[in-house]
C-alpha cells in the first residue's frame, strides 16, 4: 500500500492546535452554497435561500454556539470576471464575524466549474484559482482556514463522469482531468495563500462513502472503494509508484510528472474532513433482474445496478462511525465531520444529526483525533432531488426554513445548540431510529441477513380513530418512526375530564393529536353533540394536556371567517363565523390556547386523501365515472387540502416545538366547480360533467363563507394544490389500492 505522507513545511505538526481547540468536540455550521453550472446557466444555492441577502443570518448560526462557518467567498461569486473582484459583500460579512468572534473556514469552489472564462478541464484552472486565493489571502489576512475545493473527486464524477454538471464529460479520461485540476488548484492555492499567512490551514472535504456488492461484483466494489481516497490520496503524496490506481490515473490522461508533482510535493490536509449521507453508502448487484429498468447500469464489462445500500442490504456498512475511523487510521490526520444534513421529515433530520455527533463523540472519546461536526445547509437546500439539475424550487429546509422569506427555527436548530453548549438533547424523537436503521427502508428482498432496530420511545396519542386524519396520522407515525397509540372514543372519551385523565396518566405521551370531530357543517346548526366533539372535547385534553406538560395539536377550520375578504385569510385576520360549527371552532380555538398557550392549533380547509372514498375527489370521481353529472358550487373560493401534506406538516411542527395558530392548507384557490373540473381533467374524464351551480341552489343549511381561503403568514410549509391532485392518483395506487383509477376507468 502507499507510504505515509511525506514531512512538510505547512503540515499539521507546524500549526499543532491553530486555532481549534482539543478540550472538546466543537459545532461548525455552514449554509448549503453550491454554486454549480449546467450548460450556461448557474445554480446558487445562496441565491435560493437568501443567505446572501441576510447578513443577519451570521447572527443566528452564532448564536446556536458555532465556532466555525464554512463560508463561501466563491470564486464565482466574486470575481466573475477575471482581474477584478467585488469584496463588498464578503468585507461586510467578515467584519460581522470577526464582531461576533466566529472564524470563518473559507470555501472558494464548491462544485463548481469556476467563472465562465475557465473550467475543470482547462489547464489554466489551477492558476487561475491561486490568483483568487492569493488575492483573498491579501484582503483577509486573519482567514486561517481554507477549502479551496469543496469535494473535488465528487464533483469530478458528477461533472466528467456522469455528464451531470458543467463541463458535461462523460468518461474516465475526464473526470482524472478534472479531479487532477481541482486538487492541483488546491495545491496552489493553498501555497498562494501561505505566502500571505503561513499559518493557514487546509480544511479539505471530500464525500466519504463505501461500496459492497454481490461477489460477482466484488472487484469493481474494490475499485470503488480504493477511488474514494484519491482527493486525499494525491494532497497526502500518497499516489506513487506503488498506489494502486496510479495506473489508472495514466491510463486515462494523468502524466508521470504531474503525478510524481503531488507525491514530491504534498500538500495533506490539516484537517481532513468527511461529509457522508445515506446515499453515500452503495451496492452493486449484477441481477439486474431483480430491479427496475431505470436503475440498469453497468462498467462495459458487467451489467449491474449501483443503488442506496440502505435500500437493498440487510445491515449497515457503517455510517459516520466507520468513515471517521477510516479517515483517521488512514492518514493519523485530525477529522471532522464537514457536513450533516438529510432530506427527510424533521424527526429523521434530527436523528441522522444526534447520530453523527455521537459518533464523533465516540470515536473522540476512543482516542481519535476528531475536531468538529458541522451542520450543514443551515438554511437548507434547493433542487437536491435533481442534484441540481433542474430548476424546480424543490426545498428541503435546515436548522432554519426560508420557505416564507424569513428564516424559522427548526427543531434542528434546538439541537444544534444542545450539543454545542454540551447538553444533553431532550426532544422525544430521539429516542428512535433513524429511518435507515428499520426495515422500512427496504425497497427490495434483503441481500443477507436482515438487521434493523424497533421503534421505541414515548408514544403519540391519536384521537380520532376511526376518521380520516387520525388513520393518516398513524400511517405517517409509521412512516417516520414515531411510536403511537389510535385512540377510540372507546379508549379516550375527549369530553370526558376522567377519561382523558386515565388515558394520558395511563400512556404517558409526549404529545397528543386530537383528530376528532364532529365534521357534518350542516348538521352541526342542529345536532348538540356538534358542540361536545368541538368544542368541550378540545378544552377538556388542553386542560389536562397543560396540567401535564404534554403538548397538544387539535384542528380548526377556514370556517371561523365569513367571506368578507377577497385575499387569503392569514392567522392574523379577525375572524366571524357564519355558522354553528365555525362557531365551534371558534371557541374552541380560545379555550385550548387559554388552557395550554403551548398548544399547536391548526386550521385547515376541506381536505382530501387516497385513504377515503367519501371526500370530495372521490365521490365526483364515482359521479364522473358513471358519466354522471356532478353538480358543485361555483361561487366558493376554498382551498383544499391533502391530507398527508397536512399530516406531515404538522407532524413537523410539533416536532419543531411550534405553538399557537397555524394555517395549514394546500397552496391555492379555486371554486368546488373548478376543482372538480380539475379532478376530472387529471383522471382523464370529461370535464364537461361538472355542472357549476350557486350555493344557493345546493340545500346546504349552514352558510358557507363565499370565500375562505387560507394562507400563512408564518411559513410556507404546504405545496401548490396541483401538485397535490397529481400525486394523489399515485398514492391510491400506493396506500389504498387503485379504486379511484378503477373509477375512472
Amino acid at each position: 500500500m502507499s507510504r505515509p505522507a511525506a514531512p512538510h513545511a505547512h503540515g499539521p505538526a507546524a500549526r499543532q492546535g491553530g486555532g481549534f481547540p482539543l478540550s472538546r468536540l466543537e459545532l461548525w455550521a455552514g449554509p448549503e452554497c453550491t454554486v454549480n453550472r449546467v450548460g450556461e446557466e448557474y445554480f446558487d444555492q445562496l441565491a435560493a435561500s437568501g443567505f446572501d441577502r441576510r447578513i443577519e443570518d451570521l447572527d443566528r448560526l452564532a448564536g446556536i454556539g458555532a465556532r466555525r462557518l464554512r463560508f463561501p467567498l466563491l470564486w464565482e461569486r466574486l470575481a466573475p470576471q477575471r482581474g477584478t473582484v467585488d469584496w463588498r459583500w464578503s468585507d461586510e460579512r467578515i467584519a460581522r464575524l470577526r464582531e461576533l468572534g466566529v472564524q470563518p473556514i473559507a470555501g472558494l469552489v464548491h462544485h463548481g466549474s469556476g467563472p465562465r472564462h475557465t473550467n475543470l478541464l482547462d489547464p489554466a484552472f489551477p492558476g487561475l484559482l491561486a490568483e483568487y486565493a492569493r488575492a483573498l489571502a491579501a484582503r483577509y489576512p486573519d482567514i486561517d482556514a481554507y477549502t479551496p475545493v469543496n469535494e473535488p473527486l465528487t464533483t469530478a464524477r458528477f461533472s466528467g463522469l456522469y455528464g451531470l454538471w458543467y463541463p458535461h464529460g462523460r468518461d474516465d479520461k475526464s473526470f482524472v482531468r478534472a479531479l487532477l485540476n481541482q486538487v492541483r488548484a488546491t495545491v496552489l492555492a493553498m501555497r498562494a495563500v501561505r505566502e500571505i499567512n503561513p499559518r493557514a490551514m487546509l480544511v479539505q472535504t471530500e464525500d466519504l462513502g463505501c461500496t459492497d456488492s454481490t461477489p460477482g461484483l466484488r472487484y469493481q466494489a474494490e475499485f470503488e472503494n480504493l477511488r474514494r481516497w484519491l482527493s486525499f490520496d494525491l494532497l497526502a503524496g500518497r499516489v506513487d509508484a506503488q498506489h494502486p490506481l496510479r495506473g489508472y490515473l495514466r491510463n486515462h490522461g494523468a502524466s508521470e510528472q504531474e503525478l510524481q508533482e503531488f507525491v514530491d510535493a504534498p500538500c495533506p490536509p490539516d484537517i481532513v474532513g468527511i461529509n457522508s449521507y445515506v446515499t453515500s453508502e452503495r451496492f452493486l448487484d449484477e441481477r439486474v433482474a431483480l430491479y427496475p429498468p431505470h436503475l440498469h447500469g453497468g462498467n462495459g464489462r458487467d451489467a449491474y445496478v449501483d443503488l442506496e445500500l440502505a435500500r437493498v442490504h440487510g445491515r449497515s456498512i457503517g455510517g459516520f462511525r466507520a468513515r471517521l475511523r477510516e479517515a483517521s487510521e488512514r492518514y493519523r490526520l485530525p477529522v471532522a465531520i464537514t457536513e450533516v444534513h438529510l432530506g427527510c421529515s424533521r424527526d429523521e433530520q434530527l436523528r441522522w444529526l444526534h447520530q453523527a455527533w455521537s459518533a464523533a463523540q465516540e470515536l473522540r472519546d476512543a482516542g481519535h483525533d476528531v475536531r468538529a461536526v458541522t451542520v450543514w445547509a443551515a438554511f437548507g437546500t434547493y433542487d437536491w432531488d435533481s442534484l441540481v439539475t433542474r430548476r424546480q424550487g424543490h426545498y428541503e429546509p435546515g436548522l432554519w426554513d426560508v420557505s416564507s422569506g424569513e428564516p424559522r427555527p427548526t427543531a434542528l436548530a434546538a439541537l444544534a445548540r444542545q450539543l454545542a453548549q454540551g447538553e444533553t438533547p431532550d426532544n422525544p424523537v430521539l429516542d428512535g431510529p433513524g429511518w435507515w436503521q428499520r426495515e422500512l427502508r427496504l425497497a427490495y428482498p434483503p441481500h443477507g441477513d436482515l438487521e434493523s432496530l424497533p421503534v421505541q420511545g414515548r408514544p403519540l396519542l391519536i384521537t380520532g380513530a376511526s376518521g380520516t386524519l387520525g388513520r393518516a396520522f398513524a400511517r405517517f407515525c409509521d412512516l417516520r418512526g414515531l411510536p403511537y397509540r389510535l385512540l377510540s372514543r372507546a379508549d379516550m372519551d375527549i369530553a370526558d375530564a376522567a377519561s382523558v385523565s386515565a388515558a394520558l396518566d395511563r400512556w404517558q405521551p409526549w404529545a397528543v393529536v386530537n383528530t376528532a370531530g364532529f365534521v357534518r357543517v350542516d348538521d352541526a346548526e342542529r345536532d348538540p353533540r356538534q358542540w361536545r366533539d368541538n368544542l368541550i372535547g378540545p378544552a377538556i385534553l388542553a386542560q389536562e394536556c397543560g396540567q401535564r406538560g404534554i403538548r397538544l395539536v387539535t384542528f380548526s377550520s377556514d370556517l371561523v371567517f365569513d367571506g368578507g375578504k377577497s385575499a387569503p385569510y392569514v392567522e392574523s385576520d379577525a375572524p366571524a363565523p357564519l355558522n354553528a360549527y365555525g362557531r365551534a371552532k371558534l371557541e374552541a380555538e380560545r379555550l385550548v390556547l387559554d388552557h395550554a398557550p403551548d398548544s399547536l392549533v391548526v386550521r385547515t380547509a376541506a381536505f382530501f386523501g387516497p385513504w377515503d372514498p367519501h371526500n370530495f375527489v372521490a365521490q365526483a370521481l364515482e359521479h364522473l365515472r358513471r358519466g354522471d353529472r356532478w353538480h358543485a358550487a361555483q361561487d366558493q373560493v376554498v382551498s383544499p387540502t391533502y391530507v398527508p401534506d397536512l399530516a406531515q406538516a404538522s407532524l413537523d411542527l410539533l416536532v419543531d416545538g411550534e405553538r399557537g395558530l397555524w394555517h395549514l392548507s394546500n397552496q391555492g384557490q379555486v371554486s368546488w366547480q373548478r376543482f372538480a373540473e380539475m379532478v376530472a381533467e387529471a383522471a382523464g374524464l370529461d370535464p364537461a360533467l361538472v355542472q357549476g351551480l350557486p350555493t344557493s341552489a345546493l340545500s346546504l343549511v349552514a352558510r358557507r363563507p363565499a370565500y375562505s381561503v387560507l394562507a400563512s403568514e408564518r411559513a410556507l410549509l404546504m405545496p401548490p394544490l396541483e401538485h397535490a391532485l397529481d400525486r394523489y392518483f399515485g398514492d391510491c395506487q400506493r396506500f389504498a389500492g387503485d379504486w379511484p383509477l378503477r373509477a375512472a376507468a
